[in-house]
């Protein structure tokens, strides 16, 4: 089998062009004497073929046409191989004009008609070898329908790399019915139609949809059995397409992101994050780069995951302390003096707070107050606490201790420091989230393991969830906790079912119930009363505050990390923590 290469593709067409170019000049000929050439005028012949040649050529290297995998030839490229032969003939003409005698006799009409002739066979070899290519290829290339027309859907047209595109849909009545290079645009509601009558093996989502959309396209698809679905994404300002995951179909988007507010809160200002490494910690870090923070010092007391971090931000502060050890902490203060301190450290997976109580109260309880203390005491600007849903009637001793952080950043003195706490629910592929570990039990073979058909939980991606938290955060005034509305919440069994279901696995996998784990709920809420006051962004409240004095709470605080039995301290101080282990 020949494989092809550049080079061998270089050497083929031009091998063929200097062919071609040699058919036309002699056909020019032929064509300009009414094929009755005399003698004389051929005399030259050769000569004028040569230098011909070598000045196609070169207007063809120059303009990168050898450089073209003639597969994907369009438009443009022919444009290109127009120029290349003006460039070409143009500089014939020069050199005639300097010297007419070497070519004498040459009749010059003989080069309109070449320059035809070589535009209509070069043209037509590279058509031709793109046909030929196609329909080969076509035999063996997965059926493909393209959803959504935009500028990404043209650039797929052209580079048919890995399928064949068989059908176009779009939901816009702009579009619909009309022609895109050779493809017409069918409407929306005809794709169950087409998916069936053109038997489609891959579909590719070219545009932005609503998760609704997406959601009843994806039932569509797998009720012709197509789980090969990919979807439109933009890395590095780089337009690409991706497997469909179970984030694209689940996640809320908020649609009042405000990304020149969240920029002015934090250009130019030192931020410092605490559990830098972690899942929300490190989307914070990511999110203060990208808004043009001065300086972003880290704080974290994992060292791989302040590696990892790091390695993404060249030049910012790496700290390995733990929000426990006030004395470090108090350095790394002194040392930064940041203006802003974002709180993400936290143990927050249930069954292992439940099962290392002391440890889960004095990270989530004195790392915080440790957090917040040193802020109020060196003067940062502003301070937010990352809170969570399981903290509203908690059953557990993880919400139950992030509930006590939230009374301490509500209540503290602040002076002049503005401190405030964001509540929200999950987030799709944080660590320790259901979809990685449904993930590693789908590719192991099974079962997944469900533990109650009616479990529920709140869902957004990491990425939105944290700009909301800087959102909320460029708002406050201090004292506030603030939530974020998470959507609809949706059923961990639902979640599985659509995992299995993109893997193509529904007949082969079961889902197994295996019982409500120590402190955990059917249902998260994140409200403990009706929203107190709405704020200018539908998808950012503010709670009721809750009054507790605070030199009974720092008593309290006291007596919780020194008492043996946890579990009762954290009922006195939340009083509707209601444990079940």
């Amino acid at each position: 089998m020949i494989v092809a290469t550049p080079l061998k593709r270089r050497l083929f067409f031009i091998g063929f062009d200097i062919l071609l170019s040699l058919v036309s000049l002699f056909l020019a000929y032929n064509l300009r004497f009414n094929f009755h050439v005399e003698t004389q005028y051929m005399d030259n012949f050769f000569l004028v073929f040569v230098l011909l040649i070598v000045l196609k050529l070169i207007a063809l290297y120059l303009f990168h046409m050898y450089d073209i995998s003639w597969r994907y030839v369009s438009l443009h490229d022919v444009k290109r191989l127009f120029f290349a032969h003006v460039s070409a003939y143009a500089f014939f003409v020069i050199i005639y004009y300097a010297d007419s005698a070497i070519f004498s006799p040459f009749p010059r009409s003989v080069l309109m008609i070449d320059m035809l002739l070589s535009l209509f066979l070069l043209g037509g070899l590279r058509i031709a070898k793109r046909l030929f290519v196609e329909g080969n290829d076509d035999l063996h290339l997965p059926k493909t329908l393209l959803v959504g027309v935009s500028s990404f859907t043209q650039t797929l047209l052209k580079e048919q790399k890995d399928f064949y595109v068989t059908a176009i849909v779009d939901d816009s009545p702009m579009v619909i019915d009309s022609f895109l290079m050779r493809y017409k645009v069918h409407a929306l509601d005809e794709m169950e139609a087409l998916l069936q009558r053109e038997k489609i093996e891959r579909v590719i989502i070219c545009k932005p949809y609503e998760n609704e959309q997406l959601q009843q396209m994806y039932k569509t698809m797998n009720a012709y059995d197509i789980y090969d679905i990919r979807l439109l994404t933009i890395e590095n300002k780089q337009q690409k397409y991706r497997q469909v995951t179970v984030s694209d179909l689940l996640a809320r988007h908020p649609q009042d992101l405000d990304t020149k507010t969240i920029e002015s809160f934090i250009r130019d200002k030192k931020v410092l994050i605490t559990g830098a490494g972690g899942s929300i910690g490190s989307e914070i870090v990511r999110q203060c780069q990208a808004f043009g923070a001065k300086s972003l010092i880290l704080v974290e007391h994992s060292e791989y995951n302040l590696y990892q971090i790091a390695e993404q931000v060249p030049g910012a502060i790496q700290k390995l302390v733990s929000v426990t050890d006030r004395q470090k902490l108090d350095e790394v203060f002194a040392q930064t003096t940041p203006d802003i301190v974002i709180h993400a450290a936290a143990y927050k997976h249930v069954p292992i707070c439940e099962a290392n109580q002391e440890s889960a109260v004095e990270n989530n309880v004195l790392g915080s107050k440790n957090v917040i203390d040193l802020s109020i005491a060196y003067g940062v600007q502003k301070v937010v606490v990352i809170s969570t849903d399981k903290a509203v009637r908690p059953t557990n001793v993880m919400g139950a201790t992030k509930r006590v952080t939230e009374l301490y950043a509500q209540n503290v003195d602040a002076k002049d420091t503005e401190i405030v706490a964001v509540r929200f629910g999950n987030v799709l592929g944080s660590s320790g989230s259901v979809i990685p570990k449904f993930k590693a039990q789908i590719e192991a073979g099974g079962p997944v393991t469900v533990t109650h058909p009616e479990i529920t939980r709140y869902f957004m991606l990491i990425p939105e969830a944290c700009q909301l938290v800087l959102q909320a955060a460029a708002i406050a005034k201090g004292g506030e906790l603030f939530i974020l509305d998470m959507g609809e919440p949706v059923k961990i069994i639902d979640l599985a079912r659509k995992m299995i279901k993109l893997y193509g696995k529904e007949r082969e996998i079961e889902i197994k119930i295996t019982g409500l784990r120590p402190g955990e709920k059917l249902y998260e809420e994140l409200l403990l009363d009706e929203r107190e006051k709405a704020t200018t962004y539908r998808s950012i409240f503010i709670a009721k505050p809750t009054r507790y004095a605070i030199s009974q709470l720092l008593h309290d605080i006291k007596l919780l990390l020194e008492t043996p039995d946890k579990v009762e301290m954290l009922k006195k101080i939340v009083p509707e923590f209601t444990h079940k282990p």
